[in-house]
């Protein structure tokens, strides 16, 4: 029986670049998304899995969508907390619905997601989490204070989940991405892309193709003795 993954955010970016990955390794791939249904259903039919519609940052409809994964597809071996939003600003101007939108997809939504998901890993005493973090979530980026305050926040819920389940035969890792060529980073003019990809010491801005590798390795056998790691993939933006 192929093993199941569950990819939040998974319709496009780093998340569909994550889908295909696995897709490609032999797992069925659940692709999440929130308002992307076009994108996500095109994606889920190229690959062979199946898209499911649901905001993370709400319990009720992550419930919903593990329910009709593990009837479709089975139960979620792997998963992939994937779904992130982001804003580039002052900090002194985000308003307080700004504030809380970006922490409860960012951050409740990886507690939805492993919350409902953790319940059959325990019962199978096996089971792989990878978290999508930043390399503002270590270092900290100017403009984007709320963004590396969740991110931040991944990195502190990742080590403490591995503490926690690692007796249950989950293992719980992070992957800290940098500047990637993605809608998210869109906003950015090319000469601020430039500018970001001098400052790596491989001087150039990562594929998602290139993040998507580190995440299926966190995930799979080939790291059975890792668990708690931040893996910063950066092509050296911090060091």
């Amino acid at each position: 029986m192929q093993k199941v993954v569950l990819v939040t955010g998974g319709s496009r970016g780093i998340g569909k670049a994550i889908c295909e990955k696995f897709a490609a390794e032999g797992y069925t791939v659940a692709v999440n998304y929130e308002k992307s249904k076009e994108k996500a259903e095109a994606l889920a039919e190229k690959i062979g899995g199946k898209a499911y519609c649901a905001d993370v940052s709400d319990y009720i409809a992550v419930s919903k969508m593990f329910d009709e994964i593990e009837a479709e597809l089975g139960e979620v071996s792997v998963l992939i907390n994937n779904a992130a939003i982001s804003t580039y600003g002052l900090f002194q101007d985000c308003s307080d619905e700004e504030w809380e939108r970006i922490f409860g997809v960012n951050v409740k939504g990886v507690f939805n997601c492993s919350k409902r998901a953790v319940g059959n890993m325990v019962k199978n005493h096996s089971g792989s989490i990878v978290n999508i973090s930043s390399v503002w979530g270590v270092t900290g980026g100017s403009c984007e204070c709320h963004y590396s305050a969740t991110k931040a926040a991944v990195i502190g819920y990742t080590k403490a989940m591995a503490k926690e389940l690692g007796l249950s035969g989950i293992r719980v890792n992070c992957i800290a991405p940098g500047a990637a060529d993605t809608d998210m980073n869109a906003r950015f003019s090319k000469e601020d892309l430039e500018s970001v990809a001098e400052e790596t010491a491989l001087g150039y801005i990562a594929k998602p193709e290139e993040i998507a590798e580190a995440v299926f390795f966190a995930a799979s056998e080939k790291a059975s003795y890792i668990t708690g790691a931040v893996i910063n993939v950066n092509g050296g933006m911090v060091i």
